[in-house]
């Protein structure tokens, strides 16, 4: 359904034309006291058995409906456009998995790890056989498992034979799953990760913040002056999107959520998954006893900059509802200004059918 407060006229001008309906309107009135013998006779005519049948309203149906199939193309001529809700074609998704040792608790049955991947593998399966998938393991070094493919087995293999390892670092996860959807994208990924240089766009703009000050050129040489075009806006990306699914704890590699600007840069939307439970298990290992608890607000923070959603689960169940619903949401929708000249036509001309049909059905003429 359009947006009805979102509605335009590409050629507003031409909306003078339903100035004339009143005209149409006066001399179907004036027809009818003149009494002539026509489609729609007068109330002061002697009623025709069709007449009692479908009343005295009836009577006038046929050029109401002639008047407002008039008035639909009229509209149609002024090319209206409108805001609405379409589809739309998402090319790649990345699932960037954390398998830090802190998924091994189970405040989520049977442990948050197993319960990602069981619900990752139904994502997996519930998307369009054109959508290509990848994954990322997100522990002290991110590292892509999978490369973008339509090829089902190969992604859920690869979601099978994640093992988990120390640290946790969401922002070089979501780095390498931007690299694999966007290899022209021209990141300097090894620089992001080690903070050793600003992201780049291929046109050398940069990523993620202000443009930096230009350095001092050599002697004599012409200072270059850095290009800063408009950068572009979050969520534009709608070919592809990155689900990440962590409990928030980050403890190494660049900041997430400077790399989540980044992604929001290049117009790529970061949906989080939130897997364990806000109080914590405590987990024990190597002798060691530690509570790991999930961290919401940095994986909000997340899905608010790149103009996405988070969401959260508790347990098994709803970690799978989660990727179902989620499937939904990235493939489905997307806001869009579209011309609805067609559309206003094709009610118009039905309309205006209708009631020429309803006139000839009831006298056998139209006029």
């Amino acid at each position: 359904m359009p947006e009805w407060h979102s509605i335009q006229f590409v050629w507003p001008r031409l909306l003078w034309l339903l100035a004339t309906l009143p005209l149409w309107l006066g001399l179907y009135i004036a027809w009818q006291a003149r009494g002539v013998q026509r489609a729609w006779p007068s109330a002061g005519q002697t009623p025709m058995t069709s007449d009692i049948r479908f009343g005295r309203f009836t009577r006038h149906t046929p050029a109401l409906l002639v008047l407002l199939g008039l008035a639909g193309l009229l509209l149609a001529m002024a090319r209206p456009q409108a805001i609405l809700l379409l589809p739309s074609r998402i090319d790649t998704v990345m699932l960037a998995i954390d398998s830090s040792g802190s998924m091994r608790a189970g405040d989520v049955q049977p442990s948050r790890i197993e319960a990602a991947q069981a619900a990752a593998k139904s994502f997996v399966l519930g998307q369009p056989a054109q959508v290509k998938l990848g994954v990322v393991s997100v522990a002290g070094a991110a590292a892509l498992v999978q490369a973008p493919t339509d090829q089902r087995d190969l992604v859920i293999q690869a979601i099978d034979q994640l093992s988990l390892q120390p640290g946790s670092a969401l922002g070089s996860g979501m780095v390498i799953a931007l690299h694999a959807m966007l290899p022209g994208s021209g990141l300097d990924v090894r620089g992001l990760i080690d903070g050793e240089a600003r992201p780049q766009a291929a046109n050398g703009a940069p990523l993620g913040g202000a443009t930096p000050a230009p350095t001092t050129p050599a002697s004599g040489a012409v200072p270059r002056q850095p290009i800063s075009p408009p950068k572009v806006p979050p969520g534009s990306n709608s070919a592809a999107a990155i689900v990440l699914l962590s409990d928030g704890q980050s403890n190494a590699g660049p900041d997430p959520l400077k790399m989540a600007q980044v992604a929001a840069d290049l117009g790529v939307r970061v949906y989080t998954v939130g897997v364990g439970s806000v109080q914590g298990t405590v987990l024990k290992a190597q002798g060691m006893q530690m509570r790991v608890k999930l961290d919401e607000a940095s994986l909000k923070k997340i899905a608010e900059i790149t103009l996405a959603e988070y969401f959260s689960a508790d347990n098994r169940q709803d970690l799978l509802k989660i990727y179902q619903s989620l499937s939904n949401k990235i493939v489905l929708k997307k806001h869009r200004r579209t011309e609805i000249t067609a559309l206003c036509a094709l009610l118009g001309m039905l309309l205006l059918s209708w009631g020429c049909v309803w006139t000839w059905w009831r006298h056998g003429r139209i006029i």
